[in-house]
């Protein structure tokens, strides 16, 4: 078994290519600039440096039917302003056909494609009557189209397509100043923790049971199905920060509704992860508490140095 991986330098994608190297599966790692340190020192290891709008030269590197599966994670603008451009992300859903085309090209048999929860809120943000979404909203507008063009294309193309909801990954390994990042760099610096009421519902899941997840969606993930990726806990926002609070900052309680809540709320339903456990044996293995004080302990040691 071989895979290709696309921004297998990122978060998730380096993460996984752990994960398939401890399985024994040869990864080629593709991402526009390789960074050694984030990846497995391993024979199963292969490193190519190209930027996913050039990702048709594969057919120049790759002997058809060598890999069989194809994981994309490559993405521009996951976050930051970039994140709120429409150009980039209608760019990314295009970029995402292209990659299906060019893995069907080599010879892949399953197309693994990273998505997002944000899919869920797209729909609830842009159909109900009178609703004033943000730009914030475009990078789930992109997922959402590379999501509903590559389902169609792959069927036509007779590939595998298994399309992965990410609820919200978080872990060592993310410096961005996405919300656990935020809060815990907060709390370090015993600031005053303010939120919104936090009745909306949320999930998070700990990056090592994200790749895990990713792993078992190659080897057992069924064709033109969706799977969350998620803890199994959902619940509002407010208790997951409560549960993050008293586990790392039990002296520095948090304040609710000191913060406007301008999002849309999604039903607890939309978070359930029984399709990936019933059909890929998925279970969470980091409760949040846990995957929290790792987080905190890292972010003390990289803000430090």
């Amino acid at each position: 078994m071989k895979a290709i991986v696309t921004g297998a330098c990122g978060f998730v994608g380096s993460n996984l290519v752990k994960v398939l190297v401890a399985h024994g599966i040869e990864v080629l790692c593709l991402d526009i600039k390789i960074d050694p340190s984030k990846l497995p020192n391993s024979q199963l290891v292969k490193t190519i440096e190209l930027s996913i709008d050039h990702v048709d030269k594969l057919l120049e590197i790759i002997e058809e039917g060598e890999y069989q599966l194809f994981y994309h994670f490559a993405w521009l603008g996951s976050a930051g302003p970039l994140r709120m451009d429409e150009k980039v992300q209608v760019q990314n859903a295009i970029w995402t056909i292209d990659c299906l085309r060019i893995a069907k090209k080599i010879g892949c048999q399953k197309f693994i494609c990273s998505g997002s929860i944000m899919e869920f809120e797209v729909h609830e943000a842009m159909y109900a009557q009178g609703s004033k979404p943000g730009l914030a909203y475009l990078y789930g507008v992109g997922k959402v189209l590379a999501h509903e063009m590559a389902k169609p294309i792959a069927n036509n193309l007779g590939i595998e397509l298994v399309w992965a909801y990410i609820t919200n990954a978080y872990g060592v390994g993310e410096k961005s100043p996405r919300f656990i990042n935020t809060t815990l760099r907060k709390i370090n610096h015993k600031e005053r923790l303010e939120f919104t009421a936090g009745t909306q519902n949320y999930d998070f899941v700990y990056i090592d049971d994200v790749a895990n997840a990713f792993y078992l969606l190659g080897i057992k993930g069924k064709a033109n199905k969706g799977y969350i990726i998620g803890s199994g806990d959902a619940k509002p926002l407010k208790e997951f920060i409560l549960e993050m609070t008293n586990a790392n900052a039990p002296d520095n309680p948090p304040h609710f509704g000191d913060i406007p809540f301008t999002g849309v709320n999604i039903p607890l339903s939309t978070f359930d992860i029984s399709p990936i456990q019933e059909d890929c044996g998925f279970e969470p293995t980091v409760s949040f508490a846990e995957g929290t004080k790792q987080t905190m302990n890292w972010l003390k040691e990289i803000d430090h140095d």
